[in-house]
């Protein structure tokens, strides 16, 4: 049988001050602990934005007609909310989930030895990020699911998978200063990628903003513009950005560069693509709830690989920074992601 261990005022009172701090004494994770946890928190971002979609989808935006109730006289769904109270309740319940996730990545990091408060701060950059959010999602449902913030909305919670994306990378680096592995001229093209993949991000918004799936059975507002030119519109950024990361691919193996951003280039090629044929199909098919969402998710896996792309341009080694874990083998850092 295992001994609780005595816990003294001493030790409650500082895990009272500082919880942080005193786990953190008694706690020492593996790296790859301290990976899966950031990967938990990215994977949950995904989550909140796919569900987020199936409220829409569904017609359940207004599901709980309020907020932070979900009625005026009860904190939870009730049974005469239906099946569209269900759904917008559990998306709310999934935000404690997602939650739960950033806080275990906190928690990691701030364990980790040598402690490396870069890490940290990311983690609690999504905490804040998730919170606002929140906030923003309560403001939905009580201005009736204004278009605008909808599309606010989305992108806050794009910026959320942004920052996840980031810490996830960093978990398998060092602290040291970043060097490159490609020249000015290529790093530029790439962020002429992630500009490009920005726009095309807020504009699908705006297809949504104005389009015919308005979250709710009822007569809500949409953003005053022909939603099929809007769609046009991002079709063409699209192309764009399928070209830009041809022309990157190709640039690449011109200049014999690392495998990591050549290989971080051909898997976002290859998710525009699929991306490409889900919403083409989708608009001939006058837009099925079923390729609605999978297009959704597609947006948000494409943003994954963008910043996997520019992050590949750079290396940390970890031996340098004195962080444990394995070195990651040969030149690039996204070699072994």
């Amino acid at each position: 049988m295992v001994p609780v261990p005595n816990v003294t005022r001493a030790d409650a009172a500082a895990a009272a001050r500082n919880p942080l701090a005193f786990i953190a004494e008694r706690w020492t994770p593996t790296s790859r602990t301290v990976q899966r946890a950031a990967l938990s928190a990215l994977v949950m971002s995904v989550v909140i934005v796919v569900t987020g979609g199936a409220v829409r989808l569904t017609g359940s935006g207004l599901g709980c007609p309020t907020w932070p109730k979900c009625t005026a006289d009860s904190l939870t769904t009730t049974s005469a909310m239906g099946f569209h109270g269900v759904i917008e309740f559990g998306n709310r319940m999934l935000t404690y989930v997602l939650c739960a996730a950033v806080g275990w990545a906190i928690i990691a990091a701030r364990s980790e030895k040598p402690w490396r408060r870069s890490l940290t701060r990311l983690g609690w950059a999504q905490f804040w990020v998730v919170m606002g959010n929140a906030i923003l999602g309560g403001i939905v449902v009580l201005v009736g699911l204004n278009p605008y913030t909808v599309a606010a909305h989305f992108l806050l919670s794009t910026a959320l998978i942004a920052v996840a994306t980031v810490m996830w990378q960093r978990t398998r680096e060092g602290d040291t200063a970043p060097r490159p592995l490609v020249g000015r001229s290529v790093q530029q093209l790439v962020w002429f990628l992630v500009a490009a993949s920005v726009l095309l991000i807020a504009v699908g918004t705006v297809v949504t903003g104005a389009g015919p799936h308005a979250g709710d059975s009822s007569e809500v507002d949409r953003m005053p513009l022909d939603w099929e030119t809007v769609a046009k519109l991002h079709a063409v950024l699209a192309w764009i950005v399928v070209t830009l990361t041809f022309a990157l691919w190709f640039v690449l193996k011109a200049v014999d560069a690392p495998r990591g951003p050549l290989h971080r280039t051909r898997e976002l090629f290859l998710v525009l693509l699929a991306q490409g044929v889900i919403g083409y199909v989708q608009y001939f098919t006058d837009l099925p709830e079923l390729l609605v969402g999978l297009h959704m998710l597609g947006s948000a896996v494409i943003w994954i690989a963008v910043l996997r792309v520019l992050l590949s341009l750079h290396e940390r080694p970890l031996a340098e920074a004195g962080v444990p874990g394995p070195v990651q083998s040969g030149s690039t850092v996204g070699a072994g992601i």
